[in-house]
């Protein structure tokens, strides 16, 4: 999700009196845990939240980008997840994905409020969700990379410099918010390289929540460049992680991508690329025509993927059409998909 311009979360929350905590020491609950869903079939995700909020008349050039609205406009926020939720979205993710204590920090806040923010994000999601009070949706509370902090395009490139102990620092505050919130699921996402999931996957561990790990690919590998076996490898065997996957890229990578994704981890996919379309940065707009189509889910899905949405420049309509695609593929009654 580019720093400086639309990008894509979202976020369901659950509905009222229901519990959807999904973790290893989860309880029986009157609603189906998000683990259970992945396994009876594909569940829908929202789109790009950023690219949504734009379309709200929001300005989003700030360096918080969509996590300054949570400060200055969360009703802006809350709506933008209803679109997704009319659309037919199933999970909504967080408006988390730039919210950290060092971004806030430069805008005066400190440490507690941010932590206050994080917990209104949760908030909003799911009031948001209780607009669809016929089928269960789930919150997903966005956990960014280190570089989405800082705004200038290195969640594309990983290699911080960092080591795994000081990213865990940096992820650590921003958990801990979140597990006060309760959220349904961690969403780790837009991850570059192996030694970001490492620290993420060792401070969720701190936490107990439940939490799906998505790398920001390229050209088949992820953007600091380690085989993609490899960078889901850190996933498999773990229990905390319901799904494993990739967002945040070229359609075209999807594909190879989930099956590597499935074959290395047993797990379900998370899948939700972007349109398609490019970020020119010299020109500070988006180029190239779009290649997301609601159709080419369903190969994903045949090759693992469980978990599908989009990122950035996918919005409602788009969502709609893939709620659809994949009802006709996967009706509600039929098998999983794949099995």
């Amino acid at each position: 999700m580019p720093t400086t311009t639309p990008g894509g979360q979202a976020g369901p929350g659950r509905r009222a009196g229901a519990s959807g905590r999904d973790g290893p020491d989860a309880g029986a609950s009157p609603s189906r845990s998000l683990r259970a869903a992945l396994e009876a079939g594909p569940v829908v995700l929202d789109g790009g939240l950023s690219n949504q909020l734009e379309a709200q008349g929001c300005d989003l050039s700030d360096a918080l980008w969509s996590a300054r609205l949570l400060l200055d406009a969360p009703e802006q926020i809350e709506a933008a997840h209803a679109a997704y939720v009319r659309a037919g979205a199933q999970v909504l993710i967080t408006a988390g994905y730039q919210a950290t204590t060092e971004g806030f920090a430069r805008r005066g806040i400190g440490p507690a409020a941010t932590g206050e923010l994080l917990v209104r994000s949760v908030e909003l999601a799911r009031r948001a969700a209780a607009g669809a009070p016929d089928r269960q949706t789930w919150v997903a509370a966005s956990v960014g990379p280190y570089g989405a902090m800082l705004a200038d395009g290195s969640e594309y490139r990983g290699r911080y410099g960092l080591t795994v102990a000081e990213l865990a620092r940096f992820h650590r505050p921003r958990m801990a918010a979140y597990a006060r919130a309760e959220p349904d699921v961690l969403a780790l996402e837009t991850v570059p390289d192996t030694d970001e999931a490492r620290a993420l996957l060792e401070v969720a561990g701190e936490f107990g929540l439940p939490v799906w790990l998505s790398y920001s690919v390229a050209g088949g590998r992820t953007r600091a460049g380690q085989s993609l076996a490899e960078a889901f490898a850190l996933a498999a065997g773990n229990d905390q992680v319901v799904a494993v996957g990739v967002n945040c890229c070229d359609p075209d990578e999807m594909e190879a991508a989930v099956r590597t994704a499935a074959e290395t981890t047993g797990k379900p996919v998370v899948a939700y690329p972007n349109s398609g379309e490019r970020w020119d940065a010299a020109a500070r707009g988006w180029a190239g025509e779009p290649t997301f189509a609601a159709g080419r889910a369903v190969a994903w899905t045949r090759a693992g993927a469980r978990l599908v949405g989009g990122c950035c420049r996918v919005g409602p309509a788009e969502i709609a059409a893939l709620v659809e695609a994949l009802a006709e593929r996967h009706p509600p009654s039929g098998p999983a998909p794949g099995r």
